[in-house]
């Protein structure tokens, strides 16, 4: 009934599918495991249940009104290529309070089927291939030349956009070659175990754009929609996502990998109806300062504003699929 697909780019993510059979054997499904839960679309939530896919997106809303499960930690959005918008996937949490209330039957075979998958895909593990993660390490830092290199050659650069990209380049490189000599077998960049001093919160948010948006427009560089939000609470969701958890456990452990993914996810799920690339790089450096972590000993920036530019237009300009690769870039910054 199980058979385990390793999906080929997810070692770095200890990401895996999994094949989940109903009872009677009419339903097959590609179960996607990370982070020690499982995440299913409303599509497939809806053909785990047997029921229309608009009955689930009805059961969720009332699961989130009702207040049985927490919306902000209990779903992610990813990135698919060829997609316009994000799509989202709800964890074992939700996909069980919606069983209970359409299928209880199916339900409970799925939640035994859960239990028994994690506990196996968390004490197997995944074997790493090191020569592999070496040979995807020379590939990834290609990736990150190559949209270096497409963003030059499809945009009107400026004299600090283009200092900012050579800066990426030479940092970046020299960062990457010192990282092979400390440790040739590993390809993650070593985080920090950082301790967090400061968490973000949608009132932080709000009053750091505002303060933003008042000194752009007193300058004439900004318009009243500079800032505003393009769905009702998008900010809310976007923190929301740097702090999912899971058994109290933040998939983002650091100070590096949350403030990375903050800059990525306002930027690239556009939040906002503009200004997403300033606003983002804004809260960027507002979360480090508050958390002792924008500097260096030295006292200068540890990411000037030439290169947080430069970032953060690579960002925009980038795949969605190379989302890991942007948060590998910003967090080499911040660590080294």
């Amino acid at each position: 009934m199980l058979k385990e697909l390793k999906q080929n780019n997810e070692n770095k993510n200890k990401s895996a599918i999994n094949i989940y059979t109903s009872k009677d054997g009419k339903t097959a499904l590609k179960v996607k495991l990370e982070k020690e839960t499982v995440w299913l679309s409303q599509e497939q939530i809806a053909k785990l249940f047997s029921v229309d896919r608009s009955v689930i997106t009805r059961h969720i809303k009332n699961v989130f009104k009702d207040g049985e499960v927490d919306e902000k930690s209990n779903v992610q959005k990813i990135h698919f290529a060829h997609s316009d918008r994000p799509t989202k996937f709800y964890n074992l949490d939700i996909i069980l309070s919606i069983g209970y209330r359409v299928n209880a039957s199916s339900g409970i075979h799925f939640r035994r089927w859960v239990s028994e998958t994690l506990k196996n895909y968390l004490v197997k593990g995944f074997s790493v291939n090191k020569k592999r993660l070496q040979e995807k390490g020379l590939e990834e830092f290609e990736q990150a030349l190559a949209l270096i290199k497409k963003t030059i050659e499809t945009k009107k650069l400026s004299a600090g956009e283009a200092k900012g990209l050579l800066n990426i380049i030479t940092d970046y490189s020299n960062s990457w070659l010192l990282f092979y000599k400390y440790d040739k077998g590993k390809l993650d960049i070593p985080v920090k175990t950082s301790e967090l001093k400061y968490k973000i919160t949608r009132e932080d948010s709000i009053e750091a754009i505002k303060v933003l948006k008042d000194d752009l427009i007193s300058k004439g560089e900004a318009s009243n929609l500079f800032g505003v939000e393009r769905e009702k609470n998008s900010i809310s969701g976007i923190i929301g996502n740097v702090y999912q958890n899971f058994k109290g456990k933040d998939f983002y452990k650091s100070i590096e990998e949350k403030a990375a993914h903050l800059l990525y996810f306002i930027i690239k799920d556009h939040a906002l109806i503009d200004g997403n690339k300033r606003v983002g790089s804004f809260l960027f450096i507002v979360f480090l300062a508050k958390n002792n972590f924008l500097l260096k000993k030295n006292g200068e920036r540890k990411i000037n504003d030439n290169m947080l530019v430069a970032l953060a237009l690579l960002i925009a300009k980038s795949d969605p699929k190379q989302k890991d690769l942007m948060i590998k870039l910003i967090m080499n910054f911040l660590i080294n």
